[in-house]
């Protein structure tokens, strides 16, 4: 009974959310990562999370520590975790409380989140009804304190009998509740697609870098344009846009004097100048997408570039390492210095968003 104890006290699990579906490739990301540093881990997934737990027992922040939350591709949020608790419902808070206390955590703040499923949102009242008492609880206990390192606790209701407690840190950690960024759809916009770029840029450009980033009067390329989506986002920014498309664009978007629509094939174009900005929602193969973006990379025609890779249904996190890894091997032989992110952000669905930003001078 005692080890048992001993056990629980270590936080032998890395725990994220993910978009439902999505969390075998969650769960094959983590486990690709535990064999690139040598740990050996066993693999658990549920509704909207993936998880992997050390066999030997020992504590995970280490590996956690070790690959932040901005170069997973699949994971919403990244916490340290404790084994799931099963409540009953005379009695949720003192268990909860009881393994914090075992666990000796401490914390600045606490986060009631569940699964981003149908079923997760009917736990969002129970959760709001039994925060203020558990506050209290915690506060009495002396783990939720006012100064903890920046520290926030999670507890990820399962159920409404089970809950498992996570612990995030500063700098590595989304900042959104469920790691999920909810944007409003601007009514002008051509298509729901604009929040693909919306997000994109959120997750990618520090907000204090927009105005030099994003700026006013910047050469834009727009490849799979129609009808403006991404296009709209790149106008209002106050750039002038090259909207490649052999479909139609929408009139109002054309009318506002930025947009120069050229009825081609985005596979093959090239700019008449180096630009600012790429983008790129062209519904294609991993493989072709990503050949062109190299074209366009090594040949130094954009700064930087925001482009979507659709999933096969099948190791889909297996095809993004490969083709990414690829990518980077040919933009360091061709001399190329950059840096390359991609994430699964929430309003992709059956695709995943890439991120690159040359370094080097023009």
């Amino acid at each position: 009974m005692r080890g048992k104890q001993v056990e629980q006290k270590v936080p032998a699990t890395w725990l994220v959310y993910c978009r439902h579906g999505f969390e075998r490739d969650a769960l094959a990301e983590l486990e690709a990562h535990a064999a690139r540093h040598g740990i050996a881990v066993e693999g658990h997934t549920g509704e909207g999370r993936a998880a992997i737990t050390r066999t030997d027992g020992a504590s995970i922040n280490t590996l956690q520590r070790a690959v932040p939350l901005n170069r997973l591709v699949f994971a919403r949020q990244s916490l340290v975790a404790l084994p799931a608790l099963t409540l009953s419902r005379e009695d949720r808070l003192g268990p909860v409380a009881e393994r914090i206390d075992e666990a000796g955590w401490s914390f600045e703040s606490i986060w009631h989140e569940t699964p981003d499923t149908n079923e997760g949102k009917t736990l969002a009242r129970l959760a709001k009804a039994l925060t203020r008492p558990l506050q209290h609880k915690l506060k009495k206990h002396g783990a939720l304190r006012r100064k903890a390192g920046g520290r926030r606790l999670h507890l990820l209701w399962i159920s409404g009998e089970a809950v498992q407690p996570g612990m995030s840190f500063p700098g590595n950690r989304s900042e959104l509740v469920g790691g999920i960024r909810r944007l409003r759809f601007p009514a002008r916009a051509p298509s729901r697609s604009t929040l693909k770029l919306e997000e994109a840029w959120h997750e990618f450009v520090p907000s204090d870098e927009w105005d030099e980033r994003l700026a006013d009067g910047m050469q834009a390329a727009d490849l799979g344009a129609a009808p403006g989506g991404w296009t709209w986002q790149l106008v209002q920014r106050g750039m002038h846009v090259y909207a490649i498309d052999n479909g139609p664009m929408d009139k109002a978007l054309m009318a506002t004097g930025q947009v120069e629509h050229l009825a081609a094939d985005g596979f093959v174009w090239e700019p008449p100048r180096r630009l600012d900005w790429l983008v790129c929602d062209i519904v294609d193969k991993p493989s072709r997408v990503l050949a062109m973006m190299e074209r366009w990379l090594v040949n130094r025609w954009c700064r930087e570039a925001i482009f979507n890779l659709k999933l096969p249904m099948k190791q889909r996190w297996e095809t993004v390492q490969q083709g990414l890894d690829a990518l980077e091997r040919s933009l360091d032989e061709a001399g190329v210095r950059a840096t390359v992110a991609c994430r699964h952000l929430y309003h992709d669905r059956e695709e995943v968003t890439v991120h690159v930003r040359r370094l080097d001078d023009d």
